[in-house]
């Protein structure tokens, strides 16, 4: 699940809620109230942000197994039949993919 970090994206992040107009990777700074980023603070950022992205794969992908899941199912059916077939599917899904 690839995600590139985009140079709006990381515009945004150095300068929230800031106006510029960005086509083909050329910035028209527009806002007075703030200055306008260096193209080194914005290359720097989106390696932070593609640093950070990348560090969370694990909790995207325990989310799509979570998500997978009957849960509430599970939880009732072990309720009712003294099993831990949801507890058990948990613990899988975090062995699979790990916290690093």
């Amino acid at each position: 699940m690839a995600n590139d970090i985009k140079r709006g994206e990381a515009i945004l992040s150095l300068k929230p809620d800031s106006t510029f107009i960005l086509r083909d990777n050329v910035l028209e700074w527009l806002d007075s109230e703030q200055t306008k980023p260096t193209e080194s603070e914005i290359d720097a950022e989106i390696i932070k942000l593609q640093a950070e992205y990348d560090s969370k794969e694990y909790a995207r992908k325990r989310k799509a197994k979570y998500d997978a899941l009957n849960q509430f199912e599970l939880i009732s059916d072990d309720a009712i039949n003294g099993t831990t077939t949801h507890k058990d599917a948990i613990v899988a899904i975090k062995s699979e993919f790990p916290k690093p």
